[in-house]
């Protein structure tokens, strides 16, 4: 991994462009405009936004960067937002929606005294393109065939969905795990940087992961995807759906375990929680957005013809309409973070909040 450098948005974009020739250039503009459109953006970010490059990708003669972008109070003991996207690289809109909100933090904060003023009790990291050779590639899995949120050193404790839930077989199919015996793929470790650095000491935190796939509906999906027991923190879990549904009710997500769904090895999130766990006293919750896009499909069946048509929506306004409708979710988790002293459980509040999640998501595995 390369050596980290914090640097001003400036900087460290002007570093990577002056290291690019003019076919190079086209070539991301052809087929990573993603990042394109993210390098733009952090060059004219206001000075209160840093930008490190945590690693390089390299596909054919291009090194492509895994850009980290921080915002926000500095203290190590505020509260923390991590968000993530493009860990898989057919799911562009993944990306594009943690770009989005981090588009408009940028223009609000030229103006937004009250943005401002949450910053200064928050702590706010991105990840916007954790694989950008994947993305770049046009395929699922990264540069070497690994499927990212399948490759962690996490195994499941029951029957797996055959293939969905990670192979070993071959990196020609899909879900492929990697060899164990070679550990982490580079993008995993710049995320696990991120996490030793970012997490431990907080008495809050919490991560999203935004992807797109699977399901009718847009879901908000949380550990475990290893087993099908609740995580320790499930608490803490339900409350925050309950100030959610509090605050929105007129929302449309489905708050849900993965594990209702399938099993599978080498979750990221799992695996990650679980660290965090052994290491710190605070609270963690590692959130995933699982966009419905089966739903896009339907209202446009031809989608199916293109490789990318079953992970985003491709109609202009459709595509418009997903951008803007997961603002509000990401706007509610910052504040939810610079305000968890409010809402997080204690003593018999924890006790009663645990025993009814377990009853709302658990009552069928008992």
């Amino acid at each position: 991994m390369t050596e980290l450098r914090t640097l001003t948005p400036h900087t460290a974009i002007a570093a990577e462009q002056a290291s690019r020739d003019s076919r190079q250039r086209r070539a991301l503009r052809t087929f990573l405009p993603e990042m394109v459109q993210l390098e733009r953006m952090l060059a004219e970010a206001p000075p209160q936004v840093t930008t490190q490059v945590l690693d390089r990708i390299p596909v054919g003669d291009l090194a492509l960067p895994i850009y980290r972008v921080d915002l926000g109070c500095e203290r190590p003991d505020a509260p923390a937002l991590l968000l993530v996207g493009g860990v898989h690289g057919l799911e562009r809109i993944g990306s594009q929606v943690v770009m989005a909100w981090l588009s408009s933090v940028l223009a609000r904060l030229r103006w937004d005294d009250g943005l401002r003023q949450l910053l200064q009790s928050v702590r706010i990291t991105l990840l916007p393109i954790l694989n950008p050779g994947g993305m770049f590639l046009n395929q699922r899995s990264n540069p070497n065939g690994v499927d990212l949120m399948r490759n962690a050193p996490i195994v499941a404790q029951e029957r797996s969905a055959f293939l969905l839930g990670g192979q070993r077989l071959s990196p020609r199919l899909p879900w492929y795990t990697g060899d164990p015996e070679q550990g982490m793929e580079a993008e995993n470790r710049a995320l696990e940087s991120v996490i030793r650095d970012l997490i431990p000491g907080r008495p809050f935190s919490a991560a999203l992961d935004c992807h797109s796939g699977f399901g009718w509906k847009d879901q908000i999906w949380f550990p475990y995807a290893y087993r099908r027991r609740p995580m320790r923190r499930i608490a803490s879990v339900m409350a925050l759906k309950l100030i959610w549904e509090q605050a929105y009710p007129n929302h449309d997500y489905r708050f849900e375990p993965q594990s209702l769904h399938y099993l599978t090895h080498g979750d990221l999130w799992d695996y990650f929680y679980k660290q965090v766990n052994r290491e710190s006293d605070g609270v963690f919750l590692p959130l995933t957005l699982e966009m419905g896009s089966w739903r896009w499909v339907r209202k446009r069946p031809r989608q199916l013809l293109r490789l990318d048509g079953l992970f985003n929506p491709l109609v202009p306004h459709r595509h418009q309409r997903v951008l803007r409708s997961h603002l509000t979710w990401i706007d509610f988790l910052v504040n939810a973070a610079a305000s968890h002293e409010n809402w997080l459980p204690v003593r018999e509040e924890e006790s009663m909040l645990r025993e009814a999640a377990i009853m709302h998501w658990y009552r069928d595995a008992r």
